[in-house]
């Protein structure tokens, strides 16, 4: 394989992990998992890919083409599903190979090549399958046998070119000879292609050759000519009239969500071990890696794979955190031991976490604390910026008190947990422990907590006696009928109303002055069955509604209401599968939406796709942004696409497109943003309305080749029921222009949340032996507002990679779309940086030399005028990182050995 390889005869292309999907990843996670194979490729077969393969993801996102091609060094980008509309007009006016320029803010310093399959990824039409049992008619060149047909053979080969140049620039067409599960015994392949290439470079009229896409790539470059440009991405996709693929963008909420709890994981399990030093642990994310990698196929974190296989994928995950979970612990214990500055003393504090939060079970906070012992709670932070943040989590008793690591006592509230959430922990719990939990916790503690960053600050919880300031009980109001006359909750600058209905109806901030009439709703869409005339139904991939159903609430809805010094709550059953919490917390103006769906009934026979809807007054003129992966807004008009005209066959899947980060809507005076906690359909079907598709439960396959329907289900002692989703989504009215900072800024922790480790103390000893408040930062240092750290990883070698991040498109914010600096010798204070190299996006190879050979692509039109903003080189002597905005930087950095097994 290396020979063939070093010869030119086999090239490796896209390289990552897997041919990750487009629509429902993040781009953290797009980038690590390429870095991943990208870094094996080059240790494994000294090779550095050139091209993107991406032949199979159902629609192209715009930060694969700049961020994962260009900036990974890829010369070109080849894929096939593009809206079959799109792909008609393309074919009239041979703009099926393009310059694609993904990213507004790079312009034309992001070009890179794209191409387009005419049909699909098999051979041309015109039988050229070779498998042992294809029926294609084979080569037969014996002129003595009676099936002799080399000139028909050739004829046809012949007629497939010239029909593919006739949609073809230039003189160069490439036909992929192959496709799923073929190649089982290849000699059959292979023989009939000798002959093929043989015979027709014999006739003459064109000449056919085996290539490789490099080959192909460097032909086309080589022409020399201008190529037509293509700009923003290609969702969504549809491949028949009702047939969008726009379901899967929310297919299997529960593995979306573990994916993405998981890789905010991984990204702080590689900075704690980086802290503690690869070296001085039998532990790694390593495991975690991979299984996360792997989750990001175009059939994995997309939902679109049979039920055996999604719970394999989650069976990986599992096994990884569990791996990273011990390492967490390990170091934290290593951090929190006093003297941690020189090496890990041998007896170390046992950390536990829990990863059931999101059931409100975690067993260290439900212990009993009358007995004198203490809760300690860590909280580490992992972002590059100080954080201050409300803690909640489960506990037996009343009589609670929290201090902070000076001693302090810190203000807190108890809210009694809703029968929902205790309901649906004592089922799950039993499910995944096969036991009912011992203790039942009563009441959610909040306290608001401060961690400095990259750093982690301790609060201890004990049992105490009703002080003043001991953790004051929420008064709770259940209000029906006229009592609720509008009710107002929130204590600071941010009010919500209700109505006399129980329904919310005002949105007010007192220090932005915004104010905004707003409806909650939910709503569900009938999967069709494919009973009717197009028999395309409803599934995995596939959103094809059948009628929408408003999800009225019986009567008026008794309203729970808890306020606090803390936060306050409104807790709403909407109807017997749906439960919403609305919070609002003090010196916070945003909305957070807790829901708990299901199980959705299908015990009517029909499938059902769950949305939730905000509907305001605002003239959004059909306008919509979503983002691109999780980095990049792109603008959205409803019924339009800027580059073909499309007809219009399904007015509300047609609108639908992916949301990792947020979607928002503006009308000129304010700005309507909505934040996710996990990938989502989402559109604006009417001006002033936003939906977020939050949960989907259907009965019959799409016909894609899952060959299973959408219906998960959960089983507890043998008796199965619908999937339960729980979830979050965040909300938040601004004046126009202001919402991009909250946007960026609350994105980033909802990404990256506070990771909450326990332990016990008996007396109060612990501030005496350990650390309480740590920063492996400077202290006086935070990254500026505009800046992440996307990734602090030790690598096998000791090297570690570093990776920084704008948070801003260019003109996205009046103050933040500027060049930021960071200070390395202040992120690193306690360490002396003596090499440091800037690479690829992936780390593959040095960012000068990639730049060096990247072909560029000349684009039809006048030159783009643009004004593009990067840092410059760094100076080893200042280590400072400028970024400009939506620029990412990557690389390796060598440190100064330590004597001992030093940490920070």
């Amino acid at each position: 394989v290396k020979g063939l390889i070093s010869t030119g005869r086999l090239e490796l292309i896209n390289g990552g992990m897997c041919m990750h999907d487009e629509a429902t990843v993040h781009y953290i996670d797009m980038i690590d998992q390429t870095t991943l194979g990208h870094r094996f490729i080059k240790e494994e077969f000294g090779q550095i890919p050139r091209i993107g393969w991406q032949i199979d993801p159902f629609g192209h996102s715009a930060v694969q083409a700049y961020l994962l091609g260009t900036e990974v060094g890829f010369d070109a980008f080849y894929f096939f599903r593009i809206d079959y509309q799109d792909r008609d007009t393309r074919k009239g006016t041979k703009e099926l190979e393009v310059v694609w320029r993904g990213s507004k803010t790079f312009g034309s310093s992001a070009d890179i090549f794209a191409g387009i399959f005419p049909k699909n990824y098999e051979p041309p039409p015109g039988q050229f399958y070779f498998e042992v049992d294809d029926t294609s008619p084979i080569v037969q060149d014996d002129p003595l046998l009676f099936d002799y047909n080399v000139e028909q053979r050739v004829d046809d080969f012949v007629a497939a070119a010239i029909a593919q140049a006739n949609i073809t620039r230039t003189n160069h067409v490439m036909f992929t000879m192959g496709t799923d599960f073929k190649y089982q015994y290849a000699e059959s392949w292979f023989r009939q292609m000798d002959k093929l290439i043989h015979y027709v470079n014999k006739d003459g009229r064109v000449n056919a050759l085996y290539s490789t896409p490099s080959i192909y790539t460097d032909a086309k470059h080589a022409e020399n000519v201008p190529w037509p440009l293509k700009t923003n991405d290609f969702f969504p996709y549809a491949d028949n009239p009702n047939a969008y693929w726009t379901g899967y963008f929310t297919s299997r909420p529960a593995l979306k969500r573990y994916v993405r709890v998981m890789s905010g994981y991984y990204l702080a399990a590689r900075q704690l071990e980086f802290f503690k030093g690869r070296s001085n642990s039998d532990l790694t994310t390593d495991s975690l890696a991979d299984a996360l990698a792997l989750a990001q196929h175009h059939d994995a974190v997309t939902g679109t794979e049979k039920q055996h296989v999604a719970n394999d994928y989650a069976k990986r995950l599992s096994i990884g955190y569990t791996q990273a979970e011990k390492l967490v612990s390990s170091s934290l214990s290593c951090l929190s031991q006093s003297g941690s500055k020189s090496h890990c003393p041998s007896q170390t504090t046992n950390f536990e976490q829990c990863p059931l939060l999101n059931i409100t079970y975690c067993p260290p906070s439900e212990m009993d604390l009358s007995q004198g012992k203490s809760l300690v709670v860590l909280v580490y932070n992992s972002l590059g910026w100080k954080r201050e943040d409300v803690l909640r989590i489960p506990v037996i008793s009343d009589s609670i008190v929290v201090h902070d690591s000076e001693g302090r006592e810190v203000e807190s509230q108890l809210l009694p947990i809703a029968n929902a959430s205790l309901y649906m922990r004592e089922k799950h719990v039993k499910a995944y422990l096969g036991m009912l939990p011992a203790a039942k916790p009563k009441f959610w503690l909040a306290f608001p907590v401060s961690v400095p960053p990259l750093g982690f600050n301790t609060y201890f919880i004990s049992s105490g006696k009703k002080s003043a300031s001991v953790s004051l009980m929420s008064t709770l109001h259940s209000s029906q009928g006229s009592e609720n006359s509008n009710m107002q909750i929130g204590q600071g600058q941010l009010k919500l109303q209700y109505n006399a209905a129980g329904a919310l109806s005002l949105y007010s901030n007192s220090k932005t002055q915004v104010e905004a009439n707003f409806e909650q709703k939910y709503k569900y869409y009938i999967g069709q069955d494919g009973n009717g005339s197009d028999p395309q139904a409803s599934g995995a991939y596939i959103f094809r509604p059948n009628g929408t159903v408003p999800i009225k609430t019986d009567g008026q809805v008794p309203l729970t209401v808890l306020r606090g010094s803390i936060l306050d709550e409104v807790h709403q059953q909407i109807n017997p599968w749906i439960y919403q919490i609305n919070r609002v917390y003090k010196g916070k103006d945003y909305v957070e939406t807790e829901f708990i769906v299901g199980p959705i009934p299908v015990d009517d026979g029909n499938g059902k796709e769950l949305s939730t809807e905000v509907v305001t007054n605002m003239a959004t003129n059909k306008t919509f942004y979503t983002d691109s992966s999780g980095r990049d807004f792109i603008k959205r008009i409803r019924d339009y696409r800027s580059e073909w005209k499309i007809e219009v066959h399904q007015p509300i899947a047609g609108n639908y497109y992916p949301v990792n980060l947020g979607i928002y809507v503006e009308d000129g005076s304010r700005e309507l943003s909505i934040l996710v906690d996990r990938s989502v359909g989402g559109a604006s079907i009417k001006d002033g309305q936003i939906e977020l598709m939050l949960h989907r439960r259907l009965l019959h396959d799409d016909g894609r080749g899952v060959a299973e329907a959408l219906n998960e289900t959960t089983c507890f002692d043998n008796q199965c029921e619908g999937l339960v989703i729980q979830g979050k989504y965040y909300l938040k009215i601004d004046p126009q222009g202001e919402g991009a900072r909250w946007r960026r800024t609350f994105g980033q922790e909802i990404y990256s949340p506070l990771l909450i480790a326990f332990a016990e103390q008996d007396g109060g000893n612990w501030v005496n032996s350990h650390v309480t408040k740590f920063s492996a930062m400077d202290p006086a240092y935070s990254l500026p507002d505009n800046v992440a750290l996307l990734t602090l990883q030790e690598l096998e070698d000791g090297t570690v990679l570093l990776r920084l991040a704008h948070l801003y498109e260019a003109g996205e914010h009046k103050d933040l779309s500027a060049l930021a600096s960071v200070d390395l010798k202040r992120v690193f204070p306690d360490k002396k940086i003596v090499k440091i190299v800037e690479t690829s996006l992936s780390a593959n190879q040095e960012r000068s030399a990639m730049e060096k050979k990247r072909l560029k692509w000349k684009v039809e039109g006048p030159p783009a005028d643009e004004k593009i903003v990067r840092g410059g080189p760094v100076d080893p002597s200042k280590l400072v990182v400028d970024l400009g905005p939506m620029e990412i930087r990557t690389f390796l950095i060598n440190f100064a050995p330590q004597s001992g097994k030093q940490l920070m």
